[in-house]
């Protein structure tokens, strides 16, 4: 699977990539430039899918992307899952704002459906 690298070293990109995740699943909202929210769009999915699941192997997975976060999988599963459960993918819009002053990255919001 290609990915982006986002000119970050491995750990540093799957932390920036859990933290936009935990914002996006608890505040429902982030914005952020074009080619991270592209890329944490697959994870938000991912999680949602996860917690649709509901098996303890789910859950754990979870917990691991999370690096142990109760409060943000709980949230997955028990409210997020139920909301989409008749819903076939497509948990996440990304809605296009402006381009950042100084570099011109192009900011986007990236919110749940």
């Amino acid at each position: 699977m290609a990915y982006r690298k986002l000119g970050r070293e491995t750990r540093q990109r799957r932390s920036i990539l859990a933290g936009l995740s935990k914002t996006v699943i608890l505040n429902g909202s982030v914005v952020t430039t074009e080619a991270r929210a592209k890329e944490v769009r697959k994870f938000v999915e991912k999680m949602i899918t996860y917690g649709k699941r509901g098996t303890l192997v789910s859950r754990r997975k979870a917990l691991a992307f999370f690096h142990n976060d109760n409060e943000v999988v709980s949230k997955i599963f028990n409210e997020l899952a139920p909301r989409y459960q008749e819903r076939n993918g497509g948990y996440t819009r990304m809605i296009k704002i402006t381009e950042r002053i100084g570099d011109d990255a192009l900011q986007v919001k990236l919110e749940l459906v």
